[in-house]
C-alpha cells in the first residue's frame, strides 16, 4: 500500500490489489432480534460516549473532521467501518504508548477506505492536541506525553483529519480476454461492466463490474467463466483511472449429471422430480435459479443448495450437485384481515409437511368473519348481535407430490362453510355448503402446469331470487403458467391460469351448469432493482347452461373487494333484481392496473385503478354500467412479503356506497 503513496504520478496496480478495498462482501450470519440494533436515539446503549477516566487507563473520544467531501455522512460511515480506533473505543488502553501503537495501525486501513471511495489523493492523519501522527510516521515521545497528559483528567480527543480531495473518476475501460480464440465474448465493455467514463471510481463499482462480466459470460453458457486479472491505473495528475479486466471465459457447455444429496428425511425422488434440468441442455444461470425456486415449492423443504461441479465432465458438460434441508414437520398459526367496508375476519390454521414420510402436506384451518347483515338492519349495540352474524368457513387440503417420483401429483381438498354475503342496501345472499374435490397434477416445467378432477358440491343458498337446494358434480380442468420472480410480490413475468368445469346432469348435477374462468396478470420492472414496477391484471369468468335464478348464488359472478374492484364492498357488483338487491351474473370482467414504486427499500406507494362487474348475459354485454376506483396504496416490504395498505374511493359510486374504503393485508393485490 505505500507503494501507491510514494510512487509517480500514473501508477499502475497490480493484481494484488484484488486488494483490501475490493475483498469480497459476506453477509452477516442470522442473528436474533436486538433491542440495541434499534438504538437510534441512544435510549439503551452510550456507545458513542468514551468510558470515565480513571488513573489506569486511557479512554479517549474519536472526531471526524472531512474538510470538502462531497458525501460527508458517507464517507465518515465508511472511515467508521474501517476503523480499528473505532471499533475499539470503549476498550480504554492502559497506557499512551498503546494508543500511540493503535492510532499508528489506524492510518493505512484510514487511506484504504478513502482510496475505495475514489479519493486517491487525499491526506489524513491523526492529531491530539495539535500533535499529529501521519501515514508512514512512528509514535514518539512528544505523542506519547501529550496522550498522557490525559490520565485520570478527560478522555483523549483524538480527531480523524482528512484532506480528501476529489474524487477521481473513471476514463478508459477495457476487457482483454485471456487465451479465447474466435469473436470476443464481450463486444462492449462498458455496457457489461455498467462502468461509464466521469463516475465516480470507487471500489464498489470496481467490484461490480467484475461481477457484471462473470455474469454476463455464464448467460452465455459459459459456467467457468472468471476474471483473472483486474489492473486499475490510477493518474494522480489527472485526477482519473483508467481500468482493465483480463477475463478467461471458458468453453460453452450444457448441463451434466444432476446428483440429489442430503434430502432429511424428504425422499430423493421427489425433489428429483421438481428439478427440470436434464443432461445436455445448455448451462444457465437463470435455469438453476428457476430449479432453486421450483424445489422450494415443496411444502416440506425449508432451503435449497445447488453447487456446481468445478470441472466439466467427459461429454464437456457441467455436473450439478442439489441438496435440500427440512422445515420443521409441524406449523400451527394464525391470520387476521381487516376492512372498514367488509368488517373482520380471523383464521387459524395447523399443517404437517411431511405427513407419512413422503413429502406429504396435510393441511387444516377454519376462519370466522363477521358476516354483513342483508336484510336493513344494523348492529349497533352488543345486545343487537344474533347468532346468524357470524359466518366460518373449515377445510382441509391435502398434497401428495410426486407420485412415484413422477411429476405427477394427488391433491385432495375439502370445505364447509355458512356465509352470508352482501351489503344492508343491496342486499345479498346467504349460503351453507360442502364441497370435496380430488384431482390429479401435472408438471411440465417449473412454470407450466394442468389439472383434472372430480368435485361434489352440495348445499342452499337464498336470496332475492328464492332458494336453491343444489348438488353439483362436475369435472374441473385447469391450466396455470406462471413465470413470475415472486409470489407475493412479482415484479417480472406474467400469470395466467384459465379453468373450464362441466357441472352435467348425467353425473347427479341438480342443474346442468358449464362454468369458465380465466385471468392474466402481467408485471413489468421499468429498471434492473425492480424500484418501479408496473402491474396490469384482466379477470373474466362465463356460466352457461341455465337461467340465473337456477344457479346457486354461490356459482353466480359477483365483483368487488380487496381482491377485486376496491372501494366496494366484497361481491357487490352484479346486476340488480326485485327491489334492487343483488342477483348475480352469468358472467364477470375486471381490470386493475398498479404503479408500484418503492421510496426507499422498506417503503413503497402504489396508484391503482380498479374497474368490474358482473352482467346477467353468459358473456359480457355491456348492459351493466363498469364499476370503476381510484386509490392509493401503501407498502412496507419485509422478508416474507410487502404488507398492504390500500385506501380506494369509488369513481362512480352507486348511492349507499361509501365512499372511502381501507384495505389491510399481506402480499400485493394481484
Amino acid at each position: 500500500m505505500r507503494f501507491w503513496r510514494r510512487a509517480s504520478r500514473t501508477v499502475a496496480l497490480s493484481g494484488g490489489y484484488a486488494f483490501v478495498t475490493l475483498m469480497c462482501l459476506q453477509a452477516d450470519p442470522a442473528r436474533a432480534f436486538d433491542l440495541s440494533s434499534l438504538d437510534v436515539f441512544g435510549l439503551f446503549t452510550k456507545k458513542d460516549e468514551p468510558p470515565a477516566p480513571s488513573a489506569s487507563t486511557l479512554p479517549y473520544k474519536l472526531d471526524f473532521e472531512l474538510g470538502d467531501a462531497d458525501d460527508a455522512k458517507a464517507l465518515t460511515r465508511s472511515l467508521q467501518d474501517a476503523s480499528l480506533l473505532y471499533r475499539l473505543r470503549q476498550d480504554a488502553p492502559p497506557d499512551g504508548e498503546t494508543l500511540a501503537r493503535r492510532m499508528a495501525t489506524d492510518l493505512n486501513p484510514l487511506v484504504d477506505a478513502l482510496w475505495s471511495q475514489g479519493y486517491f489523493n487525499a491526506d489524513v492523519a491523526l492529531v491530539v492536541d495539535g500533535v499529529s501522527l501521519k501515514v508512514g510516521a512512528e509514535p514518539n515521545a512528544t505523542l506519547i506525553r501529550q496522550l498522557e497528559t490525559h490520565r485520570n483528567r478527560d478522555a483523549v480527543p483524538i480527531v480523524v483529519a482528512v484532506r480528501p480531495g476529489k474524487v477521481f473518476g473513471f476514463r478508459n475501460i477495457a476487457v482483454v480476454e485471456h487465451e479465447e480464440p474466435g469473436p470476443k465474448v464481450v463486444t462492449d465493455p462498458e455496457k457489461v461492466s455498467r462502468l461509464k467514463p466521469g463516475e465516480p471510481a470507487t471500489s464498489a463499482s470496481l467490484r461490480a463490474a467484475q461481477a457484471a462480466l462473470v455474469d454476463y459470460m455464464r448467460a452465455q453458457s459459459r459456467p467457468l467463466a472468471k476474471v483473472v486479472a483486474l489492473r486499475p491505473v490510477v493518474d494522480h495528475a489527472a485526477g482519473i483511472m483508467d481500468v482493465t479486466y483480463e477475463i478467461d471465459p471458458g468453453p460453452r457447455a450444457g448441463f451434466g449429471e444432476v446428483t440429489v444429496g442430503k434430502t432429511d428425511e424428504i425422499p430423493p425422488q421427489v425433489v428429483r422430480s421438481f428439478i427440470y434440468l436434464e443432461p445436455g441442455d445448455p448451462y444457465s444461470p437463470k435455469a438453476l435459479t428457476d430449479t432453486r425456486k421450483s424445489i422450494a415449492t415443496i411444502p416440506a423443504v425449508g432451503s435449497v443448495r445447488i453447487r456446481e461441479s468445478e470441472t466439466l465432465d467427459g461429454a464437456g458438460n457441467l455436473p450439478i450437485f442439489v441438496e435440500v434441508t427440512e422445515r420443521p414437520k409441524r406449523l400451527f398459526g394464525f391470520s387476521a384481515r381487516y376492512s372498514t367496508i367488509d368488517g373482520p375476519a380471523v383464521k387459524t390454521y395447523w399443517e404437517h409437511r411431511n405427513l407419512f414420510g413422503g413429502a406429504e402436506r396435510l393441511r387444516l384451518e377454519g376462519s370466522v368473519f363477521l358476516a354483513p347483515r342483508i336484510d336493513g338492519t344494523k348492529i349497533k349495540e352488543i345486545g343487537d348481535f344474533k347468532e346468524s352474524d357470524i359466518g366460518g368457513r373449515f377445510g382441509f387440503s391435502f398434497l401428495k407430490p410426486a407420485l412415484g417420483g413422477s411429476r405427477y401429483d394427488w391433491l385432495l381438498d375439502g370445505v364447509a362453510t355458512r356465509e352470508r354475503v352482501g351489503t344492508t342496501r343491496y342486499g345479498g345472499y346467504t349460503a351453507r355448503y360442502g364441497n370435496i374435490t380430488t384431482a390429479i397434477q401435472r408438471r411440465f416445467s417449473d412454470t407450466f402446469s394442468v389439472q383434472a378432477g372430480i368435485e361434489y358440491e352440495r348445499g342452499q343458498t337464498s336470496d332475492v331470487l328464492g332458494q336453491v337446494d343444489y348438488t353439483l358434480v362436475g369435472i374441473p380442468l385447469s391450466v396455470k403458467y406462471d413465470s413470475t420472480d415472486s409470489l407475493l410480490d412479482p415484479t417480472r413475468g406474467f400469470r395466467a391460469t384459465a379453468s373450464v368445469t362441466p357441472y352435467p346432469t348425467f353425473l347427479g348435477s341438480s342443474v346442468g351448469l358449464f362454468q369458465g374462468k380465466a385471468s392474466v396478470s402481467a408485471y413489468y420492472a421499468l429498471d434492473e432493482d425492480a424500484r418501479y414496477v408496473l402491474a396490469g391484471r384482466v379477470g373474466f369468468g362465463s356460466i352457461s347452461g341455465a337461467s340465473l335464478d337456477d344457479i346457486p348464488s354461490t356459482r353466480r359472478f359477483y365483483a368487488g373487494g380487496g381482491g377485486s374492484v376496491r372501494g366496494y364492498a366484497y361481491r357487490t357488483l352484479s346486476p340488480l333484481g326485485p327491489f334492487g338487491q343483488l342477483t348475480g351474473g352469468r358472467s364477470l370482467l375486471e381490470f386493475s392496473a398498479e404503479a408500484r414504486i418503492k421510496i426507499t427499500d422498506t417503503i413503497g406507494i402504489v396508484p391503482f385503478f380498479d374497474a368490474g362487474t358482473a352482467y346477467a348475459a353468459a358473456l359480457p354485454d355491456g348492459k351493466q354500467k363498469l364499476q370503476m376506483a381510484a386509490g392509493l396504496g401503501f407498502r412496507y416490504y419485509t422478508s416474507i412479503g410487502p404488507i398492504r395498505v390500500d385506501l380506494a374511493a369509488p369513481l362512480n359510486p352507486r348511492k349507499g356506497d361509501k365512499p372511502v374504503a381501507l384495505y389491510v393485508s399481506i402480499g400485493q393485490a394481484f
